[in-house]
């Protein structure tokens, strides 16, 4: 049994063939946007910026604080400081271990 190249159906031709590995552009990429994310502001009350403002507060805020204020578990909590607080914004996040508060989270100043 031998494999026979695709032809045309009307002319008998050889239909033209993409290489292998070559891909077709994204539909961002179309659009003429880039890959780069550019703002790293939160929307405005979304859990994100709930996140980013009380963190930005001069006393900081535990896991548990907020936890209770998004309403989320304290290990999804600690995946948004170090997934998208850390990793995908670039925000210096530190953290403090304070007598009466126990670990205490705050955004540094710098990048």
């Amino acid at each position: 049994m031998s494999i026979t190249p695709k032809t045309h159906r009307h002319t008998g031709a050889k239909q033209a063939r993409k290489p292998r590995g070559t891909r077709t552009a994204t539909k961002t990429a179309r659009r003429g946007a880039t890959s780069e994310k550019t703002d790293t502001s939160a929307r405005h009350g979304t859990k994100q910026a709930i996140l980013i403002e009380m963190l930005s507060r001069a006393k900081g805020a535990t896991i548990e604080e907020m936890a209770a204020k998004t309403g989320w578990q304290t290990h999804s909590v600690r995946g948004a400081i170090s997934g998208t607080l850390k990793k995908k914004l670039g925000l210096a996040v530190t953290s403090a271990v304070v007598e009466a508060r126990g670990r205490v989270y705050r955004i540094s100043g710098g990048r």
